[in-house]
């Protein structure tokens, strides 16, 4: 399938992330649907959302691109990003125009292989698969598996990746040098210097959800900060 001009209307842009748990005061679809429309009207290229109700509501008032995923804690898995193609295909039916989906090389729910998930939700959604990953070699099993795009979203979240505080941007060069899809760096990024030195190692995209979103997160920065001094 050919979803070049959805691919390319993300290039050199920023992705804003609008997330939030159960725990945080601004959980809920209205509050996503808003951050959605706020981080639209300030330039962002794409919206990155969680489950299929958050991103139907941000369908439904942005028309920028969306990338869906579905995160689902379940028993004896580490993986949570889009688990399986049951979830996957939730996020395509609420209206995601692409989907991420955990692509590390640990076990999955559906006991499917990388290459065979991606395969069918390309076929059945007609969406682009982003694969996210934490390693390197995860994105050159990513990449051969026949995903559409790679993101460093997890590195720092798996047991194998390395437990940086800031952007793995040692991991976004590696990728970029040796991958022929686009690679979208994600992963604590914020300041709008790390976003630009994302793109000037290469990055096809970068994605930004905390520091933009997260006002509860945000305002924990400045309090330890000025508690610090």
């Amino acid at each position: 399938m050919d979803y070049s001009n959805l691919i390319l209307s993300l290039k050199g842009g920023l992705i804003v992330s609008c997330q939030a748990g159960p725990d945080e005061p601004l959980h809920g679809s209205g509050h996503m649907a808003a951050m959605a429309r706020a981080a639209a009207v300030a330039g962002a290229v794409g919206i990155r959302a969680n489950g299929p109700a958050d991103i139907a509501a941000i369908r439904a008032v942005v028309t920028l691109p969306i990338i869906g995923i579905y995160k689902d804690d379940i028993p004896g898995f580490d993986v949570r990003i889009t688990p399986s193609l049951v979830h996957a295909r939730l996020v395509a039916q609420a209206g995601a125009h692409l989907i991420a989906i955990d692509a590390t090389l640990r076990p999955h729910p559906d006991q499917m292989a990388t290459p065979e998930r991606i395969r069918i939700l390309q076929a059945e959604t007609g969406c682009p698969v982003m694969a996210d990953i934490s390693t390197f070699e995860e994105g050159l099993a990513a990449e051969a598996a026949g995903a559409d795009l790679v993101a460093t979203t997890l590195s720092g979240y798996t047991a194998g990746s390395p437990q940086h505080v800031g952007p793995d941007f040692e991991l976004l060069r590696r990728l970029v040098d040796r991958l022929k899809i686009p690679v979208v760096a994600e992963g604590r990024i914020a300041t709008p210097e790390q976003a630009v030195q994302a793109l000037e190692l290469g990055a096809f995209a970068v994605v930004v959800g905390s520091a933009i979103t997260r006002p509860q997160w945000i305002t924990a920065q400045f309090v330890r900060r000025m508690g610090a001094r």
